[in-house]
């Protein structure tokens, strides 16, 4: 399974790769630009926020970090952000992802406890189920991401190579 997962998430990547090499294409400042009807949030934003739940979910729930520990990232950091800045968060994302196959293999379905302050009892997920989720989670944003581009006047390719589907 080891295996698999590793190369699911270099797909992942690459598909990664190829929304960046578009999202380059447009300036910093329409990639900040708020989009209403997508909670006025930017691009840069939306893609930090995907970057931050791999943070989150992988770093801070699976490895049972303390939940202060993990800061989203701040305002301010994400309105100075470019693409440079999101593909430097991506990079700590893809050491974080490797970390977690690696300390999960074998233990797909074992159950990970995590403490929040706000909740009376732990939250419980199987770390297959967290691998799960954030990987499905940015796909999620990466349709929003390419829907908020049209909306400002920007076409991604017509072709797959945004899914990374094909060469």
């Amino acid at each position: 399974m080891l295996k698999i997962l590793q190369q699911q998430y270099e797909w992942i990547r690459s598909a990664r790769k190829n929304l960046f090499t578009f999202l380059e294409e447009m300036s910093t400042h329409i990639l900040q630009q708020a989009v209403p009807g997508f909670g006025n949030r930017s691009i840069i934003l939306t893609h930090i926020h995907a970057a931050d739940s791999y943070r989150f979910w992988l770093g801070s729930f699976a490895f049972k970090q303390m939940s202060e520990e993990y800061r989203e990232t701040a305002m301010h950091e994400i309105e100075r952000a470019d693409v440079k800045n999101v593909r430097e968060r991506f990079a700590e994302v893809d050491e974080i992802v490797q970390r977690f196959i690696y300390e999960y293999n074998n233990r797909w379905f074992e159950p990970v406890e995590y403490y929040v302050a706000w909740q009376s009892k732990p939250w419980i997920a199987a770390p297959l189920l967290l691998l799960t989720h954030v990987e499905t989670h940015e796909f999620h944003h990466k349709g929003q991401i390419l829907s908020m581009a049209r909306h400002l006047g920007y076409n991604p390719p017509d072709n797959d190579r945004l899914g990374g589907l094909f060469s």
